[in-house]
């Protein structure tokens, strides 16, 4: 278990859990994300998924954790758990490298662009907002919300298996469940 502690706030902030998953139909291919929020001492969940017609796993394990961070109201001490070791080792480990070299990677003797840019931009922006802290869980191992958040992203993505692509301007990053 890693953390990454965002700000210092004093008081208490109010804690949730956020479980996520990503799914893709080939890799790219359609995807789907989805999310689920539950407060721990009340048990009240919500939940988000929506996809893409064609993305990558990678972007839709990105997209699962800014979606459920992007639904907080509040600041909040978010505890997130994920199977994805890119998204939760890229937040914590890579993250503070590459903004220190403008968002850049080192791959063998040059600097590269940090692959999804834009959605590591996005989830930065939302970390700093909160106190989270990542639990990295194996994937399809039986973890009941990791299972639950599976369903949700792979469904999400058939809806883009059949369905002809959309228009740029019609895709919606999701639609709340």
């Amino acid at each position: 278990m890693t953390t990454r502690e965002a700000g210092s706030q004093v008081g208490i902030l109010p804690s949730v859990v956020l479980f996520t998953d990503g799914a893709c139909s080939g890799n790219p291919g359609p995807g789907g994300w989805a999310y689920l929020l539950r407060h721990p001492t009340t048990g009240k969940e919500k939940i988000g998924s929506g996809g893409l017609p064609l993305t990558t796993n990678n972007q839709m394990e990105l997209s699962a954790v800014i979606q459920g961070l992007s639904a907080l109201r509040t600041r909040s001490r978010v505890d997130i758990v994920t199977d994805s070791t890119y998204v939760a080792k890229g937040a914590q480990e890579w993250m503070p490298g590459w903004k220190r070299n403008g968002w850049r990677r080192k791959e063998k003797n040059s600097w590269k662009p940090v692959k999804n840019v834009e959605l590591w931009q996005e989830l930065d922006a939302l970390l700093a907002k909160h106190q989270v802290r990542f639990t990295i869980i194996k994937g399809h191992s039986g973890h009941p919300e990791n299972e639950r958040c599976d369903e949700l992203a792979v469904a999400a993505a058939a809806r883009f298996k059949t369905a002809a692509p959309l228009p740029p301007s019609a895709e919606a990053p999701g639609t709340a469940v």
